[in-house]
């Protein structure tokens, strides 16, 4: 069992628990951002900005999920640290595999898990955030549903914890909530529905809108002709980026993939909101 007053924390391997320094720059009104650990320059940023290291916040934000879940809750957690950009920037996916509910289609069964996404970067190009979604566990997708499922503070050294506490009871009911939701799209069939224009429409790219027909038709396969597929091959595209689904991320360096793969479930959940999309569900 996770121990739960460590519940994030203790997945930073030692070269994410730096702390942070600044040094002068020769460019006015600038300075570098310095990881203590390695005495290395990451990252040149405005002379105002300020931030918590890795630990910090993380701390803060996992003392206060530790306080508003259970321990069964919290037990058989799932935790995943990515970093990106020499250590600067790191992302925190907290599955919960004991906060779970059912969506069930015509041809299956699936189980659907809460999800915490805590996103921290101490170089200027990442706010503290934290989103509250989910993950598919029959298939690993994962879901961050809508613009209201985050909590988002400057990246100053504290998030407002009285507020993250209020919104993180929320996230229990919306996580609920949100399950009915997606069981009311299983039940949205889109046979007769010209859903390869649909998705040429949603995502504006031709090249990316063939792919995704074919993701959906796979999906098809394994859950029925409705919008719960639909939304399911969206997912696996911010979920996979290999030959499963022929989404292979570009070669950026920078260690910038689980950004991009972060940016993904963004971009879905723009898509989710789109007047296209929305037009199916009450369709």
């Amino acid at each position: 069992m996770l121990n739960t007053n460590n519940l994030i924390t203790s997945h930073l391997t030692d070269d994410l628990m730096f702390n942070v320094a600044y040094e002068k720059t020769r460019v006015h009104g600038k300075k570098y951002v310095i990881d203590t650990s390695r005495d290395k320059a990451i990252a040149v940023v405005g002379n105002s900005f300020n931030c918590a290291s890795h630990y910090e916040l993380l701390k803060t934000v996992e003392d206060v999920i530790s306080k508003g879940r259970t321990p069964f809750e919290l037990s058989d957690a799932k935790v995943k640290i990515s970093k990106a950009r020499d250590n600067a920037v790191i992302i925190a996916d907290v599955t919960l595999p004991n906060v779970n509910t059912t969506v069930t289609t015509n041809l299956m069964n699936t189980t659907i898990c809460e999800r915490i996404i805590v996103t921290h970067g101490v170089d200027g190009t990442m706010s503290n955030q934290v989103w509250f979604g989910a993950i598919d566990s029959w298939c690993s997708n994962g879901q961050v549903i809508g613009e209201h499922s985050k909590h988002m503070k400057k990246n100053t050294r504290r998030f407002s914890t009285e507020i993250l506490s209020v919104e993180l009871e929320e996230s229990r009911q919306n996580f609920y909530e949100n399950s009915e939701r997606l069981n009311a799209w299983a039940k949205i069939k889109l046979d007769g529905v010209e859903v390869k224009d649909i998705i040429a429409k949603i995502v504006k790219s031709d090249r990316k809108a063939e792919k995704m027909n074919s993701l959906y038709l796979n999906e098809v396969g394994n859950r029925g002709d409705n919008l719960f597929s639909l939304y399911s091959a969206f997912t696996n595209y911010s979920s996979y980026a290999d030959e499963r689904n022929g989404f292979k991320l570009k070669e950026m360096g920078n260690d910038t993939e689980s950004i991009s793969m972060w940016n993904r479930e963004l971009e879905v959940s723009k898509w989710i909101s789109s007047k296209e999309f929305k037009e199916l569900e009450v369709a």
